[in-house]
């Protein structure tokens, strides 16, 4: 079905919250998790919804919109393109996405401020899916506890890394070099603040160590809380980075096919020429939460 792919990266600007609706636990509104290791993520399903939301709030033509995401009849005011679409709707978008996977994970260190932690395994796993879309890549998995080399003014004391409460002893690593100066290339982020920890730590940061928000709701006549309305909510710190793989096809609605969009690279040159730098993702937008800044891979570089 898709014939191209690329990598895009998102990085929280303000906290975010890609809900997963209710939950029994200690967080009333947690966040979205993978079922298998606990990691946060964002479902394909909301990328795709906000960065659509995004394209329309930029003034994109709507029938290139409808024709490369899918057509939506609730943004088809009027119905003005659904005879074009066959009054069925029966035509796949030619633009889909996977799920958003954690990449590197904000920590309040006692030295440079914070640092971004990643592991071994979400390292690995970025390879083996940069190798789907046959983007290049000059590192391979670094040692666990590692940073980069000449890193030590920004986070080491003594070879010491000190985040939140966890004291980590750390080692340089070429490769962890290799990964920071990759991803100053991509995301233009402070390389010598990338620190690999191993699997089990990371797991136990990227699970206790997001934002919890206790909001309540205020009656109007009385300026008292109102009764039951006070709960939790899980929220991705700011500078968060994730990633997700777009993927391209050709145009399948026959009627659109004259839009010059007929081949899949018609379609990630479109993606590209109007995808937002920055857009809003999950709950709460009306109170600032879920801005991000939207890197398009191998074409920031």
């Amino acid at each position: 079905m898709f014939q191209h792919s690329q990598s895009i990266f998102i990085k929280t600007v303000t906290p975010t919250h890609p809900g997963s609706g209710s939950d029994l636990g200690i967080v009333d509104l947690p966040i979205q998790r993978e079922s298998h290791t606990g990691y946060p993520k964002i479902e394909s399903s909301s990328l795709k919804g906000s960065l659509r939301d995004a394209f329309e709030q930029k003034g994109v033509e709507p029938l290139k919109i409808h024709a490369v995401f899918g057509y939506d009849e609730s943004n088809d005011k009027g119905k003005k393109y659904k005879k074009i679409f066959d009054d069925k709707s029966q035509f796949a978008g030619a633009l889909g996405f996977s799920d958003a996977r954690i990449l590197f994970f904000p920590v309040k260190s006692v030295r440079g401020v914070f640092a971004w932690v990643t592991s071994p395994s979400v390292i690995q796993r970025f390879i083996e899916d940069m190798s789907i879309c046959k983007e290049t890549i000059d590192f391979s998995v670094p040692r666990p506890n590692s940073v980069p080399q000449k890193s030590k003014t920004k986070l080491q004391n003594d070879n010491i890394v000190i985040l939140e409460e966890y004291s980590i002893s750390v080692h340089e690593d070429e490769n962890t070099s290799k990964i920071a100066n990759y991803f100053k290339r991509k995301l233009d982020i402070d390389p010598t603040k990338i620190v690999v920890l191993d699997d089990n730590t990371f797991a136990d940061f990227v699970k206790m160590f997001t934002e919890i928000i206790t909001r309540t709701k205020i009656d109007n006549e009385t300026g008292t809380v109102e009764e039951g309305a006070l709960f939790n909510e899980e929220y991705l710190p700011s500078e968060t980075i994730l990633y997700s793989l777009a993927l391209f096809a050709p145009i399948f609605a026959p009627k659109v096919q004259d839009l010059g969009l007929k081949s899949a690279e018609d379609v990630q040159k479109f993606f590209i020429a109007n995808a937002p730098e920055v857009f809003q993702i999950g709950g709460n937008a009306t109170i600032g939460k879920g801005i991000c800044k939207l890197y398009k891979g191998q074409d920031d570089a």
